[in-house]
């Protein structure tokens, strides 16, 4: 009877602690994941003061840091697949973020969405150590198939100057569109698929969602209402601080102060005040508010669900996931749920002193 009793006392004492994944870390034995997410502005909303060269002192500490997955916040080529064949409901998703055009690419190789698809899966399932040019344009031309113009990219990097040409499926237009990619101004191509090709990976991970959206029953009483939200001291504050570092982002020296400051942590709470804790008190009768709250939720949950994945593929490995700076919080909330995984400060990355070792830093291309 005592025995029973003590039982049933230590069960609803158990039964009263939630659980908590994030408290079950793990392995015992090997390495954890480690996982640092990059806060960015989104680099063709900077002012005319910004110049991409001087990226590079933030390229030589996340280089240094040598992640083996770099995830970027971009819909896959499979992704927006399957919301072109839902234009009820997609349409001007597609059309706002999902502007890459595969039918030239199909055109090329003879391969649509789905099927390159499963062959870059097959190309990288047997991938030589040492690719041919050959090799490599081929994997671009079928990356620009699948609609992962950013991966295509990375491989287009890291082709010697003499072989960025015409070749295997890759023809004239494919390449113009290569080179045009280039020289856009995004994080992605800027950042991402440069520090990619100097680490020697062959893709990125395109782990942005847009499956939460939906159109706006009244799209501008919607706007109306979130607007409103929006002014509000701490968007005030926020567009204090972008403009205090407007004036470096000419310098290496200006950009690594700009992400150094964006990723410190009082920026996870001014963020929230500014745009959705205030969307979730907005107080229109359809609440608005709430209504963009669980899409912008339910749209950082895929996220950290497709990072998940990925990491998975690679245990006990470093990725580096480079974001939009209002998702870098949730995304590092979410992700330190998870078992295996370890988030590392931004700090101390970007805090690092670049260029130790006999080889120094690294060159990207």
């Amino acid at each position: 009877m005592i025995a029973t009793l003590l039982y049933a006392a230590a069960t609803a004492a158990g039964a009263r602690q939630p659980f908590d994944p994030a408290a079950l870390k793990g392995p015992a034995k090997g390495t954890p994941n480690e996982v640092m997410v990059l806060g960015t502005p989104h680099l063709r909303s900077l002012p005319d003061t910004f110049r991409p060269a001087s990226l590079g002192l933030l390229q030589e500490r996340l280089a240094a840091w040598k992640p083996r997955i770099v995830a970027i916040e971009a819909r896959s080529g499979p992704q927006c697949d399957f919301m072109r064949r839902y234009p009820s409901r997609f349409k001007e998703t597609v059309q706002a973020f999902c502007k890459w055009d595969p039918e030239p690419a199909r055109a090329a190789t003879g391969l649509d969405v789905p099927a390159a698809t499963a062959e870059i899966d097959r190309l990288l399932a047997g991938w030589p150590t040492a690719p041919t040019p050959a090799q490599r344009r081929r994997l671009a031309a079928v990356f620009l198939a699948g609609g992962e113009p950013v991966s295509a990219l990375v491989q287009w990097l890291r082709l010697p100057d003499a072989e960025r040409r015409a070749d295997g499926g890759l023809d004239a237009t494919l390449v113009a569109a290569l080179d045009n990619l280039r020289e856009r101004r995004s994080e992605d191509t800027l950042i991402a698929a440069p520090l990619a090709a100097v680490l020697g990976l062959e893709r990125v991970i395109a782990m942005d969602d847009q499956t939460a959206a939906a159109p706006d029953a009244d799209p501008v009483a919607y706007g109306a209402a979130i607007s409103k939200a929006w002014d509000n001291p701490a968007t005030a504050r926020r567009k204090q601080l972008d403009e205090q570092f407007a004036a470096g982002l000419g310098k290496p020296e200006g950009i690594l102060a700009m992400y150094r400051a964006m990723n410190d942590p009082a920026q996870a709470r001014l963020i929230y005040d500014s745009d959705f804790g205030a969307a979730l008190e907005e107080p229109s009768p359809q609440q608005f508010g709430r209504g963009y709250l669980g899409y912008w939720e339910t749209r950082n949950l895929r996220m950290a669900s497709n990072i998940r994945e990925a990491i998975a593929t690679v245990p006990g490995s470093r990725t580096l996931v480079i974001v939009g700076a209002s998702h870098k919080w949730y995304l590092e909330a979410y992700l330190d749920r998870m078992h295996d995984v370890r988030i590392v400060p931004s700090g101390q990355v970007l805090g690092e002193v670049s260029g130790q070792g006999s080889d120094g830093p690294p060159q990207v291309p």
